[in-house]
Order: structure tokens, then C-alpha cells, then sequence
């Protein structure tokens, strides 16, 4: 029996998206163990990349549909398509996603979910049964209401007049109206890929935690709370919910509170929806080593990220599983506490940011990584039969 190695990272953002990082790994594991079996499983935690990571794993497609942006404009969103068309696969930050503003336009007063709500209509069309939906690096902190207005709700205020999107009108939301909600959602099943905790409302909630980083002024944050907490009330009177205190709930600016109130959405910590989606479990079975990462290694690496989801399914199952990352940074140690053995980071000499997420660079010095740490721990297991020279047709998937 061949050694085997299985290799599941994140993307390292900035420079390579997750299947390039596990191949990467995968030629350094290959220099070490030459007749080693190597399986490659690109992660993802709900966040940037998420679509891709999904589409590989299961195999599928890619579709595009023109939806509105963050502040409106008109946006190609990209969306899969899986398990032979009874599943798509969305991320919202591709309709409503920070990335897609430029510093100047930051402003989650009025930005809106619109545009992921015309996603899930988009995939609905298809005849789809399951949608998996990645709810990272959004721009927006409307409490998911833009969604749910592009699926037929209507928001209304004083004299039962619309309400304009955004987050800073929700303050004088006075009733929802769901007479002409898309009654398709009741026979599609939503999964939501969330990475976070925060509860809607307070001092943990989606304004305070995340409302800085979308453009929020203190004025701003207190006025989109208050929003929030106005729609938690109204969404608990009229649609029958108490989503103000869901774990998650404040996931992308209270959507994780929207998905469940106006999507009947089920939340799920991302990495642990694309484990099950990899089938990472059985494939960790057959493995001797794991190896893992992502771009940065901190503490927050040991809270719903992939590095931390990857290696309590090793620890479970009794298997060493070591990190690599593009740096390691304040924290770090915490990864330790969820399953790995040790982690690295591959910069090993100075150098300034650009050599550092320039992608041949990132490429060399992950296999360089990879391969010292397999040549270690083939060293520390003396036991382990080392595999004969087979060649590359003995690496599974790279």
C-alpha cells in the first residue's frame, strides 16, 4: 500500500486559489515520498471562493446572470450549477460583495442584497431542488431585506409606501408583506454557508462588528443597528420569527438573519458544508498525512475557518495534519487546540508584499514547505514502508 497524503487547503487570497495551493503542495509532497498517493481537495469556508472550491468538488458548471450590484449598477454574477442541475451554488459577494466598490462608494446605508435575491430567482429558473449559499464579504448591512424584495416581499412604511433599499431605512420599516413572495421557495431546500456567530443586534451584532469595514461612520453604525433591531421586532410580529439572537444571524450585515426569515434558510458554518460537499471525511480515512492551510494564520484561523474545520475531521479520525501558511501571525496558536500537529509558514526569507503574493513565488515556496515537512515526518516514522518511485501517476488528482 502506497503512502497516503491528502492535501485540503484554502486559497491563499491575494495569490492562488485553493486547487492551485493543493497543487502546489502536492509536487513539494511528490519530491519527499516520490511513490506516495497524493489527494488533492480544495476547501473553502463560505467566503471568496467558495463557488469554485463547490463546482470542482462535485463537478458541475458555471452560469452567469446580470444582477444589480451593491448600490444598483448592473453586475455578471457568477453562480454553479452541480449534482446534474438539482443543485446551484451562489456566493453573494459576487452580487453584493465589497469587492465590487470602490472605497469611495462604500456607504451600507444604501447598498443592498438586491442583486443575491435576483441570484437566487436566477437559480431557482433552472429547476433547481438545493441551493448552497455563500454569505461572505458582503457590502452591505440591510438584514437580507434587498433579497428579499427581489423575491416578492415588499418592505413597507408609514402610509404603506415601498421603502427605498439599504440599511438606513430599515429605522422606519412598519410592516413586511409577503402576498407576493415567490412561493418557489417553499420547494427549494437553502443551505447557508456562514463562517461567524455575531447575533443581528448590539455590540457583537452585524453594525458594530463588520459596519466599519463596509464604510460605517459611529453615527452610521448607531443608526444601522437600531435599523436591525426595528426589523427583528417586525420580521418576529409579521412572519412569525425570532432571528435577532440566531448565531450567525449577523453574518454579511444581518443576511444570515434574511436568509432564514425570507429564504426559510438553514445556517451551517461554511467549512463544515464543503467537508460534507468533499466527501473530506472517507477521503481523510485512506490518509496518512494531511496537510492543510491558508493565506494567514491567526486567531481567527481556529474559529470556523477552513485550517480549524479540516483538522478537527483529522483529530477525529486520529490522523496528523500540519498547516502551512502564506504567514503566521498573533494567535496562530490557537489552530493547535483544534487538531493540528504543527504549523508553518513559508516565507522563510525577507521579502516585501508583492514578491510575497506573487503566484510562482507562492507555488515554489509552498512545495518547498510541503516536501521539508513530509521529508520530516517520514524521518519521525520510521515504520512507515517508504513508497517506491512510481511517479506522477500515483498522485490522484494533480
Amino acid at each position: 500500500m502506497p503512502v497516503r497524503i491528502l492535501i485540503a487547503p484554502d486559497k491563499f487570497r491575494g495569490s492562488l486559489e485553493a486547487g492551485d495551493v493543493a497543487r502546489a503542495m502536492a509536487r513539494g509532497v511528490k519530491r519527499a515520498l516520490p511513490g506516495a498517493a497524493v489527494d488533492c481537495a480544495g476547501m473553502a469556508d463560505g467566503g471568496e471562493g467558495f463557488v469554485e472550491t463547490m463546482v470542482e468538488a462535485l463537478g458541475g458548471r458555471f452560469e452567469n446572470a446580470e444582477v444589480r450590484g451593491p448600490l444598483g449598477h448592473p453586475v455578471t454574477a457568477k453562480f454553479g450549477v452541480v449534482d446534474d442541475g438539482a443543485t446551484a451554488v451562489i456566493s453573494m459577494a459576487s452580487a453584493s460583495g465589497l469587492a465590487l466598490l470602490t472605497p469611495e462608494m462604500k456607504n451600507p446605508l444604501l447598498t443592498s442584497t438586491y442583486g443575491t435575491g435576483q441570484l437566487i430567482r436566477a437559480a431557482i429558473d433552472l429547476g433547481v431542488s438545493r441551493i448552497f449559499v455563500g454569505i461572505g464579504g458582503s457590502a452591505t448591512n440591510d438584514g437580507g431585506t434587498g433579497m428579499a424584495v427581489a423575491l416578492g416581499y415588499r418592505l413597507l412604511g408609514a402610509d404603506d409606501r415601498e421603502l427605498p433599499l439599504g440599511g438606513g431605512a430599515l429605522n422606519r420599516l412598519e410592516r413586511i408583506d409577503r402576498s407576493r413572495r415567490d412561493d418557489r421557495l417553499d420547494r427549494v431546500r437553502i443551505e447557508v454557508a456562514c463562517d461567524v456567530s455575531n447575533p443581528l443586534c448590539g455590540p457583537m451584532g452585524a453594525s458594530a462588528i463588520y459596519g466599519p469595514q463596509k464604510g460605517a461612520t459611529p453615527e452610521m453604525v448607531a443608526r444601522l443597528d437600531q435599523g436591525l433591531e426595528n426589523l427583528a421586532q417586525i420580521i418576529e410580529r409579521d412572519l412569525g420569527m425570532a432571528v435577532r439572537d440566531i448565531a450567525g444571524s449577523g453574518a454579511a450585515g444581518g443576511l444570515g438573519a434574511g436568509m432564514v426569515a425570507f429564504a426559510n434558510g438553514k445556517l451551517r458554518r461554511g467549512i463544515d458544508l464543503v467537508i460534507d460537499a468533499t466527501k473530506l471525511r472517507d477521503r481523510m480515512k485512506l490518509a496518512d498525512l494531511c496537510l492543510t492551510g491558508e493565506g494567514r494564520i491567526d486567531h481567527s484561523s481556529g474559529y470556523g475557518k477552513t485550517v480549524a474545520g479540516v483538522a478537527r475531521v483529522a483529530r477525529e479520525l486520529g490522523k496528523p495534519c500540519v498547516a502551512l501558511g502564506g504567514s503566521v501571525a498573533s494567535g496562530a496558536d490557537a489552530v493547535l487546540d483544534q487538531g493540528i500537529t504543527a504549523f508553518f509558514s513559508i516565507l522563510t526569507e525577507p521579502m516585501n508584499l508583492s514578491h510575497a503574493l506573487d503566484q510562482e513565488s507562492t507555488r515554489r515556496r509552498l512545495g518547498r514547505t510541503a516536501e521539508q515537512v513530509c521529508r520530516l515526518w517520514y524521518g519521525a516514522n520510521p515504520h512507515i514502508a517508504r513508497p517506491a518511485d512510481d511517479g506522477p501517476a500515483n498522485a490522484d488528482t494533480y
